[in-house]
């Protein structure tokens, strides 16, 4: 038995989404004729309470978009030293906006409203780069999937508002977010200038992310994505499945956390486990007492039991639950880490 835990992206669509894709009716998305990415992303656009989204074939090009659509060359960002757009996107902040990030020091990926404000530039001060944009990533990835506090959230908004910054939502994982505090999307929806939302990670779907805010913002978008090479054409075969997954996939998501919570408590209570971060969604992120184990050793072991899962650096190792982790897989790998 094969057990794969380096990420909830390794998914395979079911039968349901497969049958779902093979019916789409499609069209030409480049002239926006494509019927399914049309109702795809109105349900989107719908759930957040906002005029208008734009379908994307990756988280990291619809966060691009948002980056390129709030900010100038020259121009500076906020975000936590730990965001995804900062790790993770291969240095595009600075490559297609040539925009540059001011790191907050936050906790588990999350920073305070106080900390935004001290991290804006003076506006009238032109040695520093022109503050413009405030982005933050819910749930947090090197974080172990925390979820913001909501009021904090509302609390950056108001700095936001009163230096005249731009607020972003990276929210590849806030579906999950949404499951685990039991929040809405309307929520997020009135909060942010841009959300990102990804489809392909707890939801389970092959490819696929969805941009939202204003109809104005939108169209723009629109040309960014051109200008990136995101246009695509009968993309309502994905769409299809981002529509089904919406519909059948979000309120399993609840059995990811309850599941990566039982790993976390194993872990726990192993020797050999130096620190568990808290487990609040689908990811579980922990160190090892190297003096107990080598990662090295720990890893082999794993991978003797055909287990695998990633290094994060930094001495941390995550799993993350998803759709295509069972019970007879989480129940084998609970024996296994005990039995270690």
């Amino acid at each position: 038995m094969q057990i794969n835990l380096i990420s909830d992206t390794i998914t395979k669509p079911t039968k349901g989404m497969l049958d779902a894709m093979m019916s789409a009716e499609v069209g030409d998305d480049v002239f926006k004729n494509d019927p399914s990415v049309n109702a795809l992303e109105k349900k989107i656009a719908d759930m957040f309470g906002r005029e208008a989204a734009l379908f994307f074939p990756s988280g990291t090009m619809a966060n691009q978009t948002a980056i390129k659509l709030h900010t100038q060359p020259g121009e500076q960002l906020i975000c936590d030293k730990y965001s995804h757009i900062f790790h993770y996107e291969g240095g595009g902040v600075s490559f297609n906006s040539g925009v540059s990030c001011k790191l907050v020091d936050g906790h588990r990926g999350m920073m305070t409203a106080n900390q935004v404000k001290e991290a804006i530039n003076p506006p009238d001060f032109y040695h520093s780069p022109l503050t413009s944009l405030v982005s933050i990533e819910n749930t947090t990835n090197k974080g172990g999937g925390a979820c913001w506090d909501f009021e904090e959230l509302k609390a950056i908004r108001e700095v936001c508002d009163r230096h005249q910054l731009k607020y972003h939502l990276d929210g590849a994982r806030l579906w999950n977010a949404l499951v685990a505090k039991n929040e809405s999307a309307l929520q997020y929806g009135a909060l942010f200038d841009t959300i990102s939302v990804c489809l392909s990670k707890g939801l389970g779907c092959p490819v696929g992310s969805v941009l939202v805010g204003s109809k104005e913002d939108m169209n723009k978008a629109l040309r960014i994505r051109k200008v990136f090479g995101g246009n695509m054409r009968q993309a309502g075969y994905l769409a299809a499945a981002g529509i089904y997954a919406l519909d059948n996939h979000m309120e399993r998501l609840a059995i990811d956390h309850s599941r990566a919570k039982e790993i976390s408590t194993v872990l726990q209570e192993l020797p050999f486990i130096k620190e568990v971060a808290p487990t609040q969604t689908n990811i579980i992120i922990f160190e090892l007492d190297e003096r107990a184990m080598s990662m090295a050793a720990f890893m082999q072991k794993l991978k003797a039991h055909n287990i695998q899962i990633i290094d994060m650096g930094q001495g941390k190792l995550r799993m993350v639950t998803h759709l295509d982790y069972t019970q007879e897989m989480h129940e084998k790998l609970l024996e296994i880490l005990v039995e270690l």
